[in-house]
């Protein structure tokens, strides 16, 4: 459709399975696998309302929707939920009587957010997990790597390229524990009526309270829950949404601060993202190579940090036992975060699995900056020969502040070893000085940092979730 506003999250960032989530078909059928749940639970808990038969054949139609149908009654009646409760009634004329029976339009409205957040969740799960494992592979490979590391971006003390990945992992599993808490702890609202006081279904079952209880639990067993929230208004609490997106926007954090070290990376072309043969990188400079992914990527985490806002203000301002001002804002924020992130993921994926990184301008650079940050190695190697170390570290500074003259300055290269070997209270020549110039002396425990946290971290998740791994990313544009 060219002629009307389409979402650009679905035409370019979110794969389909996510967006199949979010269909109004998931929708509409889970509405139907709620009322059958509902309809069940009644029978077995000895409502003589309702027949075997008439389940039967509420089964027999729970996916062949007859949307037609329920388009045009709506058209009548403005209400969506008793639209398909006709419709679903024209489809089953034995047990229309009974379908909805006792519930309100949060039965099925509320219980499928819930049914759909949570498979959406564990698809985002699916994806970070891989992300993870391709880190993962590329943090081992490059874990003794040398590199420059950066505080204020200006050069500090190196690390390795392996170590800099392990920083992204360490933030990405953040949010999985964020996430796989956020996963166990849902509930569904289960049948609580129009204030949660489940009093149409004390008139069903006679005041028994103990049906109503189970009522509650087969429903949630039903549907693959442990449970529903112990008590509601009509609605489940909206402070449920609001920690959903909160997860979510904790992975766009974190994909936010990858993204940025790539492009920076890139700048200095020491590790770039992929970049395809017949890629165009700008309209008018064809020798560029924009890192696009990375920028989509910003883009994208910066629409799912703002959404946040969305559901936190929604919880805050319901009033007593439900309003509706939340559901037009639910319809937009809930699903566009879930796509959005979607896209993120698949982008990390992307870029991770296809990251080239030139080894020999990073040492370029590292060697560049090494002697300035050997000097306290080389006024140690000194005062073992016999120097004075308050005299050195005095001269050892004036010798780098006229070395970073010349760099900054007059354009020369680092001569800093140069002066200190012509200067004789070190009593170092620069054949001796050139052997302290080794990069991993300087990397501290990195190379082991890295081992270490893939094994005790990442390789306990990694065999706990192998039966997800092996995603690959397609990204559209």
């Amino acid at each position: 459709m060219t002629d009307r506003y389409t979402s650009p999250l679905s035409e370019r960032y979110a794969s389909k399975e996510m967006q199949y989530i979010f269909s109004q078909d998931k929708k509409f059928r889970t509405w139907r696998r709620l009322w059958i749940a509902l309809a069940e639970s009644e029978y077995e808990l000895g409502l003589d309302s309702i027949t075997q038969e008439q389940i039967d054949e509420l089964k027999e139609h729970k996916d062949d929707i007859n949307y037609d149908v329920a388009r045009e009654r709506e058209k009548l009646v403005r209400h969506d939920v008793m639209s398909h409760v006709y419709a679903y009634g024209v489809q089953c004329p034995k047990a229309k009587g009974i379908i909805h029976l006792g519930a309100t339009s949060c039965y099925v409205g509320d219980n499928t957010d819930i049914i759909i957040m949570s498979e959406a969740l564990q698809l985002v799960k699916k994806k970070l997990v891989n992300v993870l494992a391709e880190l993962a592979k590329f943090a081992d490979q490059y874990k003794d790597l040398p590199t420059l590391a950066f505080t204020h971006f200006q050069p500090a003390q190196p690390t390795t390229v392996g170590k800099r990945a392990t920083l992204w992992m360490m933030e990405l599993k953040l949010d999985l524990d964020d996430l796989e808490y956020l996963i166990g702890s849902l509930r569904l609202l289960g049948s609580k009526g129009t204030t949660g006081t489940q009093a149409s279904f004390m008139e069903l079952f006679n005041g028994d309270h103990d049906k109503i209880k189970q009522l509650d639990q087969k429903i949630a067993e039903k549907m693959g829950f442990p449970g529903c929230y112990p008590v509601s208004g009509q609605t489940y609490s909206r402070k449920v949404d609001s920690r959903v997106v909160s997860v979510l926007a904790g992975i766009a954090q974190s994909a936010h601060k990858f993204s940025n070290d790539i492009r920076l990376l890139q700048h200095l072309k020491e590790v770039e993202e992929p970049f395809e043969k017949n890629q165009i990188g700008s309209s008018a400079m064809a020798y560029k190579r924009n890192p696009m992914r990375c920028e989509r990527m910003a883009s994208l985490a910066n629409y799912v940090m703002s959404d946040m806002m969305n559901p936190m203000l929604v919880a805050s301002t319901q009033w007593f036992e439900r309003t509706l001002d939340d559901s037009a804002n639910k319809r937009i924020s809930i699903p566009e975060a879930f796509l959005a992130v979607d896209g993120i993921l698949d982008l990390y994926l992307n870029v991770v699995d296809g990251l080239v990184v030139y080894d020999k301008v990073i040492r370029k650079h590292l060697m560049a900056e090494l002697p300035f940050m050997a000097t306290e190695n080389i006024m140690m190697d000194a005062v073992k020969a016999g120097g004075d170390r308050q005299e050195l570290h005095e001269k050892i500074r004036t010798l780098s502040m006229e070395a970073g003259r010349n760099v900054k300055e007059k354009g020369l290269d680092n001569n800093l070893l140069e002066l200190i070997a012509a200067d004789p209270s070190f009593g170092l020549n620069l054949e001796d000085l050139q052997k302290s110039m080794d990069p991993s002396r300087y990397t501290g425990r990195a190379k082991e940092q890295v081992e270490e946290f893939l094994a005790d971290v990442i390789q306990p998740v990694l065999d706990e979730n192998k039966e997800i791994l092996g995603v690959k990313a397609e990204i559209n544009v």
